[in-house]
């Protein structure tokens, strides 16, 4: 029965992808948007839960990638031809189209690259970062101006299917992540509930900070002099040995 909870996860996941394309479709963007960002926390979550009950496979990193397709792609494509891109006709449609290409791209390449390495780093930016940043900014519709929204938009497409290295957060504490995952639910839920949208955008603002300051401090915490000195240590160590080896021959 446990190994069928990540999978639950993520099809709810996928789940919350398709609502938010039908609400684009009756021309519902905010609830559309929210459906995004539950999508995200679900994402979030479902690859936790596996490596905690033990049960990841290969079938659950597939159907992770497919609901991220439609989640992370598809979906912010048709918020973005609603919003933005609505006066572009088909050549926004177009545009947006992009989008969710470049991520099938990123995902299918994401696939099959070795796990212990999708740990340590992404390449390229994460789709779900990158619909979730689309997302983020159709709240701001009325302030962005369209040609500004093209070049982020299209700068993501791009980004996805760059070799860019991103530090991962699969190895983060899960504490300090379920707490931040957990209370950004709740937020999400109380959102739905007021049917409220106007304290979106300033929690936003500090969910995106974090992020960077995480992806700043981790940089940093690889580049410091300790690091490199350690790592001369066992460069020298291993000489030392090879020269010892030589002599003895």
């Amino acid at each position: 029965m446990k190994k069928h909870i990540p999978n639950l996860l993520t099809l709810g996941n996928l789940y919350c992808g398709y609502l938010s394309i039908s609400y684009i479709i009756s021309g519902d963007v905010r609830n559309a948007t929210i459906l995004i960002f539950i999508a995200l926390m679900l994402d979030a979550l479902d690859g936790r839960m596996a490596r905690i009950l033990r049960v990841a496979d290969d079938m659950g990193k597939q159907l992770d990638s497919l609901a991220d397709i439609v989640s992370f792609g598809v979906a912010p494509a048709f918020l973005a031809s609603y919003t933005y891109l609505y006066d572009f006709e088909q050549y926004g449609l177009l545009i947006a189209g992009l989008f969710p290409l470049f991520g099938c791209y990123r995902l299918a390449r994401f696939n099959i690259t070795p796990t212990e390495e999708s740990l340590k780093h992404f390449k390229g930016i994460p789709i779900t970062f990158a619909g979730g940043l689309v997302a983020f900014l159709v709240l701001f519709e009325n302030w962005i101006h369209v040609s500004v929204f093209v070049i982020i938009f299209f700068s993501l497409a791009i980004l996805m299917v760059s070799t860019i290295k991103i530090p991962s957060f699969k190895k983060v504490k899960l504490n300090y992540y379920t707490v931040i995952i957990t209370l950004f639910l709740l937020y999400m839920f109380y959102l739905i509930a007021k049917s409220g949208f106007k304290s979106v955008p300033e929690f936003f603002y500090v969910a995106i900070a974090i992020y960077i300051i995480f992806i700043i401090a981790r940089y940093i915490k690889g580049k410091t002099p300790k690091f490199r000195l350690k790592k001369m240590r066992t460069i020298r160590v291993r000489k030392k040995k090879i020269n010892k080896g030589m002599k003895k021959k």
